[in-house]
């Protein structure tokens, strides 16, 4: 199963190292890089790690500007691509087809070939700019889906919340994982003390 994954300079890097990690472990997955250096500036900036810690992570890592490399052709399969962080400049240059790297290429081989695109956007609040584009990139079948958590698994770290959104990318990307933390029902939830619930 190839998944490529594009990672943009937008904030939210410790999605792609929490997603490679997670990637990284099942045996049945192969994954193929896309880093753009603004990616690598904002990955040391949040989290202190360098490109080559990212790119550890990765079977496969492609320049930015290899517009030659097998990921720039429908004839090379995959399941899909997963953009994470995904930058408000890279969501647009998708929409309008603008392929002037490989990251916005690849986007574009995956939307055509009908195959699963899904862009954690990272941006808030969105203007009615954004909002449209993303209206285009759904119509054209892309998943726009921010990286936004859920708490009614309870996290207690950053790591967890963090989780809860990688758990829902991996499911789209059709990887079931069995790491990956389901809702189970209520009478199943952790319990809280009145103290622990109460934010007034």
């Amino acid at each position: 199963m190839r998944i490529i994954i594009g990672v943009t300079g937008a904030s939210g890097s410790i999605y792609p190292l929490r997603l490679l990690k997670r990637l990284a472990s099942n045996p049945r997955v192969e994954t193929h890089l896309i880093l753009s250096r603004a990616g690598q500036k904002t990955l040391y900036l949040e989290t202190g790690k360098l490109g080559s810690d990212l790119k550890a992570l990765a079977d496969f890592c492609w320049p930015l500007e290899d517009i030659a490399a097998p990921l720039a052709s429908g004839s090379f399969q995959t399941a899909g691509m997963i953009i994470s962080p995904c930058s408000i400049h890279t969501m647009s240059a998708i929409a309008t087809g603008i392929s002037s790297n490989l990251m916005i290429r690849a986007a574009d081989v995956i939307l055509k070939e009908r195959r699963r695109l899904i862009l954690m956007v990272r941006e808030t609040p969105f203007h009615l700019g954004h909002l449209r584009t993303m209206t285009a990139l759904t119509e054209m079948g892309a998943i726009v889906a921010p990286p936004i958590p859920g708490f009614y698994n309870n996290p207690a770290t950053i790591e967890d919340l963090v989780d809860s959104s990688v758990d829902r990318v991996l499911d789209l990307i059709g990887l079931d994982d069995p790491a990956t933390r389901r809702w189970a029902g209520p009478e199943r939830s952790f319990p809280h003390s009145s103290s622990d619930t109460d934010v007034s």
